[in-house]
């Protein structure tokens, strides 16, 4: 079956700012926040200070991933440049999303640079009150002034939008907004991270929301579910009741695999993260070649 990793991430070095201040690397795939706490990153093997492209292609071509999707956010860092190099030297096997601060005065020069300099066609924006737009700032209106201003600026460039709203019953986690601000913008294609990031009794509130956001021009990446619920281990039995709650609400061919690599695999191995979807018996062949390849082909390449 062929795969598309549909959310992983590349880091120059790490170079993030969350809720816990800055986050920077101490060496060995370890990084600190600005409270003291130190943390595994990353596996060592991937890198001592940051990833490179070849990290992920060396992890991609041991499990048969033939493409991924390089996105970005705060807890790594931004990293456009750094981004934008490596789809450019494995064009074949990378796209990207670029990312950007909305508050920045200079937002205009920034949106110039990225989506017409260096050509970026989708955007990603990080919002969660951990290690997002709103971690170090008030609760931001995901239907409001600023952020329709990138969704304007998103229908205008023809812009896939890609976004991480954080973890249900938090202030970030606003999927009223995200529903009302998507139909005034049919024309853009949107993505949501980690299938709303559910945790463990979080079923019922993710059926809620998924009916909200069942809407032609929304996909769902469905990268860190097994991460969200700790403790359970592999085969999650809890990812895969969320899994299809997704199927039953959306539809199979609404659901995207990503791995988001590499901070999973300090937890767990990669085929694991495969591994518990094909195994699950939630979906048919089909279905599962949507989830792991048709999907993302569509979508972002």
């Amino acid at each position: 079956m062929k795969i598309i990793d549909a959310h992983a991430h590349i880091a120059q070095y790490i170079a993030g700012f969350t809720s816990r201040g800055e986050l920077r690397a101490v060496g060995g795939g370890k990084a600190q926040y600005s409270t003291g706490e130190i943390f595994q990153m990353f596996p060592p093997e991937m890198g001592d200070t940051g990833v490179t492209a070849e990290a992920l292609l060396n992890v991609m071509d041991k499990q048969g991933v033939e493409k991924a999707v390089l996105l970005q956010g705060n807890w790594l860092g931004f990293h456009n440049e750094y981004t934008h190099a490596a789809v450019k030297k494995y064009p074949d096997r990378f796209t990207g999303a670029a990312t950007y601060d909305p508050f920045c005065v200079k937002v205009d020069e920034i949106r110039k640079h990225l989506f017409e300099d260096l050509g970026f066609k989708t955007v990603k924006f990080e919002l969660s009150n951990g290690s997002g737009l709103m971690a170090n700032r008030a609760p931001v209106d995901l239907d409001g002034e600023i952020m329709n201003a990138c969704y304007k600026h998103a229908a205008e460039k023809g812009l896939t939008v890609v976004l991480d709203i954080g973890r249900p019953n938090n202030p970030c986690w606003q999927v009223d907004a995200v529903a009302s601000a998507v139909e005034k913008y049919p024309q853009v294609t949107f993505v949501i991270c980690h299938l709303l990031a559910p945790q463990r009794a979080d079923n019922g509130l993710l059926k809620q929301a998924l009916s909200k956001l069942k809407k032609p021009n929304i996909y769902f990446d469905i990268s860190s579910l097994p991460s969200n619920q700790k403790p359970e281990s592999y085969p999650y039995p809890t990812a895969v009741k969320h899994l299809i709650a997704a199927k039953e609400t959306v539809g199979a061919d609404r659901l995207m695999f990503g791995s988001d690599m590499p901070s999973t695999l300090a937890r767990d191995s990669y085929g694991n993260l495969v591994n518990y979807i094909v195994e699950s018996g939630a979906f048919d062949r089909k279905e599962l070649e949507d989830i792991f390849y048709n999907t993302a082909q569509k979508v972002y390449f």
